[in-house]
């Protein structure tokens, strides 16, 4: 019986232990503007931080907001591309709207990204942290 609880201890101990969480980082993005990464990996999924259409060459946003929903997809498939991981394994979005008029623009580029069955989405009207992004988008992919 004492051998029993000496392996049912280490084992209950690792069961409690937390899943580790790995940072993701690519330069084909932007680089993350405060305290927080592009991404994380845990527990077989990849976490994307929000992306607004800052081009990682020029870190400006401009454009409409199809050319920014354009921008902040290609950001987001180059941080999954990073993660190991692609759009297309994509299971959750938020879309943050600066104007919730945009919404059939930003939804005809958006659809482009995900050609097989798209992610579950949420869409807001947001007020963004950058006064020319239109449209900031999150996303969580299997790995």
């Amino acid at each position: 019986m004492k051998n029993m609880f000496t392996f049912l201890v280490p084992a209950a101990l690792l069961a409690a232990t937390p899943i580790a969480k790995q940072a993701v980082s690519t330069k084909e993005a932007p680089s993350a503007a405060g305290p927080y990464s592009q991404a994380i990996k845990a527990g077989g999924f990849v976490f994307a931080a929000g992306q607004v259409a800052r081009d990682p060459a020029t870190n400006k946003v401009e454009g409409d907001v199809k050319a920014q929903t354009e921008r902040v997809l290609k950001n987001l498939s180059a941080v999954l591309a990073a993660a190991g991981t692609s759009m297309d394994r994509a299971v959750k979005t938020t879309v943050f709207l600066k104007n919730i008029g945009d919404f059939q623009a930003m939804n005809e580029v958006y659809a482009k990204f995900f050609p097989g069955v798209p992610p579950a989405r949420s869409t807001v009207q947001a007020v963004l942290p950058n006064d020319a992004a239109l449209v900031e988008i999150d996303v969580i992919a299997l790995q």
